[in-house]
């Protein structure tokens, strides 16, 4: 197992999100599977959106054999942390225990692979200078934010790649369903709407981080990884003027300062701060 410095954090919060179920207590020092822990007793639990069997979500193990540490038909079941163990025929989170076993609110046994745009311009006065801050002396960066329905929390938009699909293609359309709500708009607004976005995804991106997530919703079998892509506005004429307003996922949306003080969902900070770094900007 590739150990990380900092025992994964979120993927063992005593109550798993949506529900009241209380996950089994793991310490840092049980974290890791090569420690012997005989008294582990993980809680199982699957949401019932997931056992309902919608499309998005594999069936039970028993009832499917997937083909795990590969791209299994259209879905795609290989691990950006490397090769992880299958253990009676379930796969083990690269990154250690997390007291919940089965699948949780994730669709897909093994990693469930999602794309996070984060989508930038300066900040910048009214004659159009950019914004230095008054103790880093620093531009300031804004990005995209959300607000999301199931938390309350800020975040990057992004959501879940389809079977089959490129990344590039779900970072654009993420960034279009949530962001800019392009889902509800008249159709000439929306073909104005899009092709500014496609001029600024087809520029070259930086991408900010390719692996595991820790996020509230993993489990010991199922947990989240994501390929985070930053998109710069710099001259701020693609997307910095678009009105924004909240799409499917997202309850508000708006253009945040990219600053250490703003608490954000999941490793969103951790992936602004990557992009603060590259663009040299205000942290």
């Amino acid at each position: 197992m590739p150990t990380s410095a900092v025992p994964h954090a979120k993927s063992r919060c005593p109550q798993y999100p949506g529900s009241n179920v209380k996950r089994f207590p793991v310490p840092d020092n049980q974290v890791d599977w090569s420690q012997n822990w005989p008294q582990y007793k993980p809680v199982s639990h699957t949401d019932s959106a997931v056992a309902k069997k919608p499309a998005w979500a594999d069936p039970d193990i028993g009832s499917f054999s997937p083909n795990f540490n590969a791209v299994d038909g259209s879905v795609d079941r290989t691990s950006f942390e490397g090769s992880y163990k299958v253990e009676n025929g379930k796969p083990l989170n690269p990154r250690g225990r997390t007291g919940l076993i089965a699948r949780g609110l994730l669709g897909r046994w093994g990693p469930n692979h999602a794309a996070d745009p984060v989508v930038t311009r300066w900040k910048v006065d009214a004659k159009g200078a950019k914004i230095q801050h008054p103790v880093t002396k620093k531009p300031i960066l804004q990005f995209v934010s959300i607000k999301r329905k199931d938390c309350g929390q800020w975040a990057i938009p992004g959501g879940m790649v389809d079977a089959g699909e490129q990344v590039t293609l779900t970072l654009q359309r993420e960034f279009s369903e949530e962001a800019l709500n392009s889902l509800s708009v008249s159709p000439s607004e929306r073909a104005k709407i899009n092709e500014r976005i496609t001029k600024l995804f087809k520029s070259t991106g930086f991408q900010v981080y390719k692996g595991y997530v820790d996020d509230p919703r993993n489990t010991d079998n199922a947990w989240m990884e994501t390929v985070v892509v930053n998109f710069h506005d710099d001259s701020g004429d693609s997307v910095s003027e678009l009105p924004l307003q909240a799409g499917d996922d997202a309850g508000q949306v708006k253009w945040a300062d990219v600053d250490s003080s703003s608490p954000l969902y999941a490793s969103h900070s951790h992936f602004l701060e990557l992009v603060a770094k590259e663009r040299k900007s205000h942290w």
